[in-house]
């Protein structure tokens, strides 16, 4: 059984703002299953991408008062938070600055995604951008982007510019094929991944498994480095949020 008090910081869940839940009912759903598999706190990460996911930061708010009072009906130990998945474009710390889309959970941190085939130079430039403007940049499911992929050493670097890196659980569980689950250990065993996120998109597609990805870290690696990834870094996300507010 996975531990109960887990993270989720990457998932759509947030009914009918991109292509993940549809519905109020279909995010009840998958909220049963995110508590099924022990998490207790959810930060949910609308899509913003130009051309594709551009639904007005109001709806986006409003929808997920739909989530916050689905997560009571199935438990009252629940905590959920908004984000966003923000895919990266020229405006964006423009966009932060005038809230115009989601940080995570009110934080400096931003849940960040890129092209699968973006090339190395303008991931790179798109982090130093949000980080020379005070944000700390999640890079989301890392495992999907060529250029990352093919040197592990490009992880280190942007890691050492102050970048987190994300992977997601399927990828972790070999969901995504053999190849990315060899990848993943291999970010693992460097200890270069800083957050796991469900990236859950509905209750029968591209479901939630962050509670059997946290077992198989546990297994692998120990309980220090599966609570780490999984419970401490994240609460450091709602830690940075709190010293906001109360600036």
């Amino acid at each position: 059984m996975p531990r109960k008090g887990l993270f989720d910081i990457h998932c759509h869940i947030v009914p009918s703002v991109d292509d993940g839940s549809d519905s109020r009912e279909e995010t009840i759903k998958m909220l049963r299953m995110e508590y099924g598999q022990g998490v207790r706190r959810i930060i949910a990460t609308p899509h913003f991408r130009r051309r594709m996911f551009e639904t007005p930061y109001e709806t986006v708010k409003e929808q997920f008062q739909i989530l916050k009072e689905a997560a009571l009906e199935v438990s009252d130990d629940f905590e959920i938070y908004l984000g966003c998945e923000f895919h990266a474009n020229m405006e964006m710390v423009e966009m932060l600055d005038t809230d115009q889309a989601a940080t995570m959970a009110g934080s400096r941190y931003v849940l960040t995604e890129f092209s699968g085939s973006t090339p190395s130079s303008y991931i790179k430039e798109r982090l130093y951008s949000l980080l020379s403007h005070g944000y700390r940049p999640i890079v989301a499911h890392i495992e999907r982007y060529e250029s990352m992929r093919k040197d592990v050493s490009l992880v280190e670097e942007i890691a050492d510019m102050g970048a987190f890196i994300q992977i997601n659980a399927d990828s972790i569980l070999g969901k995504e094929g053999f190849g990315c689950k060899r990848y993943c250990k291999k970010l693992l065993k460097s200890e270069l991944v800083h957050y796991v996120g469900s990236d859950c998109h509905g209750s029968t597609r591209r479901i939630s498994r962050i509670g059997e990805a946290y077992d198989y870290i546990e297994k692998k690696w120990g309980t220090i480095y599966a609570d780490q990834i999984f419970i401490k870094n994240p609460q450091k996300i709602l830690e940075n949020a709190k010293n906001r507010k109360g600036r």
